[in-house]
């Protein structure tokens, strides 16, 4: 970088910023400068990419070292005056922390650059890529003229073999062996080639290079030809990237000039001049025999090695090959020496790697950083994570010759070796990541059809097989799998990777057997279940958000009947699916709206929401309701457990006609719903009265009865033709920690429980300390501050981003006055003559991840803390308990319960959260629906409880494209709401949920 001027601005100009306007805000940026009289005092420069793709169009503003991101010609002015003439930053263009919310002027603070070592990317977004004065300046061709210099041609493969420089083009051979093996080709003649064909998908770090520095893969080439004895040199780019073939012929040209190309170069007696030869985008000539077959002129394809282009390549001549970030990386192995070099990264895979990160990341854009930095570290922390509060579900490298990497794998180091054990390859170095709404089936089709479309069609493995198992993927994600086909993908798979002639055939195959191997459910949800879990495989379910949601129910229709103010139809289309529309219309989690389509254009639909005031609108207008009732069938059924999961499995069993007897221990029904919600969120009338239509079918419940306790066991299973276990997981684990025998000590599950029996605790005036990040926690707290509670306090290990309790509540616990601290762990609580006092908690910090993909906490080597209170309420973990029925705790331990919910006990089904572990209420309603389906096809009957919806799927109203908000629901103030435990988030009105719902796109309409 030039600093020859008092203010240097720097406008990225790689492809990335040019698609998004960065040739606008150059000019406009130069305009304003020489309007304002101050060309001799600040100087404005195009660069090579900077990195931050996603941020673009970006400028740096040195010598401060500002960072400005999506910077528009609308701003220019502002950055011209504010920060040019007055020195004042503007804020708002720069970048904002996602975890504190605080604007970070320098571009050292921003975790995408501070967390990086560059290298290969040294110069890019530095200098301007058009003048190689600028690329002079920061030490360019000083490598070259040291080496024509001072060592002798050995000496300097010597110090790339030292180095332990392997090729960053995917194979990771060593970049020395592989220019000895050239040098001791016998021939006067002998070649350079440059690889910079980079066809993979999501990878763009070769062609970034030569389009922010193109000096440094020339003056690389040129030390490689004098080490080995070549005078010749040509890089091999394809046709699709225009800039960087125009700003690397720019760059050869004034190399020629200015004498690093050509003749007697450093008057050493040296020769080496580049040509630039343009492929036309084949991804077959990425293998270096097929790349040179197009150089010569012939068709693009690979031939049997040996012999190796080393030895016999271009024109049969010995032939030094490597990729554009491999050229990038030799000036500065030969200035700052191989030691260096060699100490980054691992053992066996030195130095630096440069990754392009895609996909569903917050940071997309070029990366570089030291071998073996784990790709947690990679996409979190210098990516950013994955946005809009989705889940990591799996990162793809190594481009379509490479594999996926599950969460559970998050902590492994990105090097040759640790990604080559989980089945990928590093590859050139493309990195995509993927959230929970991608397809695992849908991803391998992808790539399988990207390698089949690619193919050179030489070899009949690659040719045929590709072919073959596209069709496979193709049929399945149609609906149309069958048995025995996961097993002819995978014989497929090992046929062509170990039959193929090259690379690409060799390693086609990767991307399926990488997702059999993370993601083999997925593949048996496709074929046995004709289920795409993300939602995208369209054939598969009729729309996204009815196929999210767990209880299957139809929700663009009783969102159409809502548009046509048809309430009473909308609630029954709702209960067809689900017997608890009221209860799911407050607490529900929404998985649905997570996957809404209109997600895309502006907010998901409140699907939540209209659920809610069908709900409300259907059991307050009863008489438009219709129920029908099944005869007895003369067969018994007894369900252990009065939660949403064996509610609705008796709901369904006993409209198809079985005599159903459900189990509770606890004095009301509802299991969790009505002990472990409060009334503020989800109001016992409305929840009894749904269970009163199960009751009012014939279900028997009897309450205050233990199963094992006060009643045998035997006695309920002798007496039944078949027995459903949906026990709510409501015991709270422990802290095992000292104190926690003391008086004032809690569980959550209690504590809830205690209130919603209205057996208020005496916490008035006191100080209240909760401990856990769930729901469970967060209703604790806010009932704890409408009881009166001097001050309440929740202690995480975690930061609020993995806090699993849901945003909503999160939030309206904070207006409610509770607050919650980050980062602690509680390791002792303190008590004074048998009661609690006070906490030790231990500073934590977030260390590896776990196998679900979230950070474990770890301690600070800091000292702990001391908090004063009165009552601790824990709530961590919980369970079922299952101990009443021999052998059941061995089978849920095993993880041995059927998709059915069979446990392979005769007779005996369970489900819910004694399977699943503490699960939302959709997801035990879903449970007991799978239950009622198992125990009816068990019991002779077709297993079909719920008759398929006879609708014409039509557009009733137009479909509204414009942007359109989303419709608030009313929310009691926090002022009017602690003191009691009215419901906080009011009903919509009907003009409300009218509106609303004509925001919906119905995607189940197929055109």
């Amino acid at each position: 970088m030039s600093t020859y001027k008092k203010m240097n601005i720097l406008v990225c100009s790689g492809a990335g910023c040019i698609s998004s306007g960065c040739k606008d805000v150059y000019q406009t940026l130069h305009e304003h400068i020489g309007n304002q009289g101050l060309l001799e005092e600040v100087r404005v420069t195009q660069t090579g990419c900077m990195g931050p793709c996603d941020m673009g169009p970006v400028i740096i503003v040195y010598p401060d070292g500002v960072f400005y991101r999506r910077v528009k010609t609308e701003d220019v002015l502002e950055i011209v005056v504010e920060h040019v003439l007055k020195g004042r930053v503007v804020q708002r263009l720069t970048y904002r922390s996602p975890e504190t919310g605080d604007y970070l002027t320098s571009q050292q603070d921003i975790n995408f650059f501070k967390q990086q070592t560059r290298v290969a990317l040294r110069n890019c977004g530095q200098i301007n890529p058009e003048r190689i004065e600028e690329y002079i300046n920061n030490k360019g061709y000083c490598a070259l003229g040291k080496a024509l210099k001072d060592m002798k041609p050995q000496e300097v493969i010597q110090a790339v073999k030292d180095a332990g420089l392997r090729g960053r083009g995917g194979a990771g051979f060593s970049t020395g062996m592989k220019w000895q093996f050239s040098a001791g080709a016998p021939g006067p003649v002998k070649y350079v080639v440059c690889n910079a064909d980079e066809g993979d998908p999501g990878a763009f770090m070769d062609r970034s290079i030569l389009e922010g520095d193109p000096h440094s893969v020339l003056e690389a080439m040129a030390i490689c030809g004098y080490a080995v004895g070549a005078q010749k040199g040509y890089v091999y780019v394809r046709a699709e990237y225009p800039l960087a073939v125009e700003r690397l012929g720019i760059a050869i040209d004034q190399a020629r000039r200015f004498g690093m190309l050509g003749e007697n170069i450093f008057g050493a007696g040296f020769s080496f001049d580049v040509e630039i030869r343009v492929g036309a985008g084949a991804f077959v000539c990425g293998e270096e025999t097929a790349l040179l077959a197009s150089i010569e002129g012939r068709r693009g394809e690979p031939r049997p090695r040996p012999p190796f282009p080393a030895v016999q390549g271009l024109y049969g001549k010995p032939t030094v090959i490597n990729n554009v970030e491999t050229w990038a990386c030799i000036p500065p192995i030969l200035l700052q020496g191989p030691e260096w070099f060699a100490s980054l990264g691992t053992e066996k895979s030195k130095g630096t790697k440069v990754f392009a990160l895609a996909g569903k990341v917050v940071n997309t854009g070029l990366i570089e950083v030291p071998m073996g930095t784990p790709l947690g570290e990679i996409i979190f922390d210098i990516g950013g994570g994955v946005p809009h509060g989705k889940h990591f579900k799996a990162v793809q490298t190594g481009g379509p010759s490479g594999g996926c990497v599950p969460a559970r794998y998050l902590n492994t180091p990105a090097d040759y070796e640790s990604l080559s054990g989980l089945g990928t390859i590093m590859g050139s170095g493309g990195m995509i990541v993927m959230d929970e709404d991608t397809c695992m089936v849908d991803l391998a089709k992808y790539f399988l059809e990207f390698v089949q479309d690619e193919s050179c069609g030489k070899c009949v493995p690659c040719r045929v097989g590709a072919k073959r198992m596209l069709e496979l993927l193709e049929r399945i994600t149609r609906g149309e799998g069958q048995p025995g086909d996961i097993e002819l993908l995978e014989e497929l798979c090992h046929g062509i990777k170990s039959l193929s002639l090259c690379g690409l055939g060799q390693t086609a195959p990767n991307p399926v057997l990488s997702t059999l191997r993370y993601f083999r459910k997925e593949y048996e949800e496709h074929i046995y279940h004709k289920h795409c879990p993300s939602s995208v495989c369209a054939g598969l379910f009729i729309s996204p958000c009815q196929n999210t949601c767990p209880a299957n129910v139809d929700v663009p229709i009783y969102i159409d009947r809502i548009r046509n103010q048809d309430f009473a139809g909308a609630y029954q289309i709702i209960k067809r699916e689900n017997p608890f529309p009221v209860v799911c219309g407050r607490v529900c989690h929404s998985p649905c709206e997570t996957r809404c389509r209109r997600g895309l254009l502006d907010e998901p639909l409140a699907i939540r929401r209209l659920k809610k005031y069908a709900a409300d609108y259907g059991v307050t207008h009863q008489d438009e309701i219709t129920y029908t009732k099944s005869k007895d069938n003369g067969k018994r059924v007894s369900i252990i457990g009065a939660g949403p999961a064996g509610l609705t499995a008796a709901y369904y069993l006993r409209r198809k006609g079985y005599q159903t007897t459900v189990y509770d221990a606890a004095p009301v029904p509802g299991g969790m719903m009505a002990l472990g919600i409060p009334d503020f969120r989800l109001p016992k009338g409305p929840l009894f009265a749904e269970v009163n239509d199960i009751a009012n079918l014939g279900v028997k419940i009897v309450l205050n009865t233990k199963v094992g306790k006060d009643i045998p066991f035997e006695q309920v299973r002798s007496a039944s033709d078949a027995v459903f276990i949906a026990v709510g997981a409501q015991h709270d684990h422990k802290l095992n920690i000292p104190g926690e025998d003391l008086k004032g000590y809690m569980s959550g599950v209690d504590f809830l429980r205690d209130v919603n029996l209205g057996r208020f605790p005496a916490i008035s005036g006191k100080s209240v300390t909760l401990v856990g990040g769930g729901n469970v926690t967060i209703d604790a707290a806010r009932c704890a501050v409408r009881l009166g509670a001097s001050e309440v306090n929740i202690y995480y290990r975690r930061t609020r981003q993995h806090m699993p309790a849901m945003e909503e509540e999160i939030e309206q616990a904070l207006a409610e006055g509770v607050r919650i601290n980050y980062l602690v762990s509680p390791t002792e609580i303190l008590g004074e003559n048998g009661a609690v006092t006070g906490m030790v908690l231990q500073p934590m910090k977030l260390g590896p991840f776990g196998d679900m993909g979230r950070r474990r906490s770890v301690p600070l080597d800091e000292p702990p803390s001391t908090v004063k209170c009165d009552l601790v309420i824990v709530s961590i973990s919980r369970s079922a308990e299952v101990g009443f029925v021999d052998g059941l705790e061995e089978v849920l331990r095993s993880s041995k319960v059927a998709k059915d919910t069979s446990t392979g006990i005769e007779g005996i089904f369970t489900g819910g959260d004694c399977v699943l572990g503490p699960a939302t209420v959709v997801e035990a309603i879903a449970a007991g629906k799978s239950a009622a389906v198992a125990i009816d096809r068990y019991l002779g009957g077709t297993g079909q409880i719920v008759e398929p919806l006879d609708v014409e799927r039509k557009y009733t109203g137009p479909v509204i494209e414009e942007e359109r908000s989303r419709m608030r629901a009313p929310t009691l103030p926090p002022e009017a709401r602690i003191e009691n435990f009215t419901e906080v988030e009011q009903t919509y009105s009907k003009e409300a949920a009218v509106y609303e719902a004509q925001r919906c796109l119905r995607c189940d309409v197929r055109d």
